[in-house]
């Protein structure tokens, strides 16, 4: 393997979570936005939360998150997701310079990275760099910006599994001030309840979007903390709020609810998925 190759993390979740036939995977996607109601948005959209499974079963709730996108041109797209597999980092990112996905490599802006990691070092924080990881949940998010979005855009990715609320701040802290003079988009990858019947879930999911909507990381953080509502990706959603409200942003719209039920036909244990807008 060439070091070229080398810094290209390949994808380990093309053809199982999604397809790995270009030309299939964008009309999928192109199908998904397409069906998403397009919201009444005023404000300037500079955030996202979408979910991260398998296409088949959240796909459609994503689109209408990246409904609200389309057409958008932004230089940096920040991707704030959990880190499935075991390890003892509160915070990673990625140690390549690109990702690869079926429709082709999105760069990471090493710069960006290296100026975060200098900044939550002044706070005793690293964000460990890991290389040919399988975390799918923030490569899930690319294909759909790499279809919503005009143009190219360069990735800062951080995968954080803390869930303490000053470890979150400094965190948003830093990434608010790498991201400052750029035009970019902030997204969340979340799942919401896991394992509930449909009945639970749904309960379990308009608590936690309620939190979310609140446009409280200290909310969505203790609801976690608690157990009154769930999401896998807490800290990825608290740290991109606060950082959207570092970055001015004051309005958040719930866009879309659903769960793996509505694909599956199973509703005794099911995955609650949402779709929301961050705007300024």
């Amino acid at each position: 393997m060439s070091s070229d190759e080398k810094d290209i993390r390949p994808s380990p979740i093309a053809g199982t979570w999604y397809t790995d036939n270009p030309q299939a995977l964008r009309r999928e996607i192109q199908s998904y936005l397409a069906q998403a109601q397009e919201p009444e948005i005023q404000a300037e959209v500079i955030g996202l939360i979408a979910p991260h499974a398998g296409y088949r079963y959240s796909g459609p709730i994503a689109g209408y998150a990246y409904r609200t996108v389309q057409g958008k041109q932004v230089d940096v797209v920040a991707v704030f997701s959990p880190f499935h597999a075991y390890t003892g980092e509160r915070l990673l990112t990625t140690r390549h310079s690109a990702y690869q996905t079926p429709l082709g490599l999105v760069s990471v802006e090493r710069e960006m990275v290296n100026e975060f990691q200098m900044l939550i070092g002044k706070n005793d924080l690293t964000a460990y760099e890991i290389a040919f990881d399988s975390e799918h949940s923030l490569e899930i998010q690319l294909p759909f910006l790499q279809t919503a979005l005009t143009g190219k855009f360069q990735l800062f990715p951080l995968m954080i599994r803390t869930h303490k609320m000053d470890e979150i701040e400094i965190i948003a802290q830093a990434a608010a001030e790498v991201l400052k003079d750029k035009k970019i988009l902030l997204v969340a990858s979340t799942d919401l309840s896991h394992t509930f019947t449909q009945d639970i879930a749904c309960k379990l999911d308009e608590e936690m979007l309620k939190r979310i909507a609140a446009f409280s990381p200290e909310m969505v953080l203790e609801a976690e903390e608690k157990g009154i509502a769930f999401a896998c990706g807490a800290g990825a959603v608290a740290a991109v709020l606060r950082t959207a409200q570092l970055l001015g942003a004051k309005t958040i719209h719930v866009l879309h609810h659903s769960t793996s039920g509505e694909e599956t036909g199973d509703y005794s244990s099911v995955v609650g998925y949402g779709a929301m807008s961050i705007e300024r």
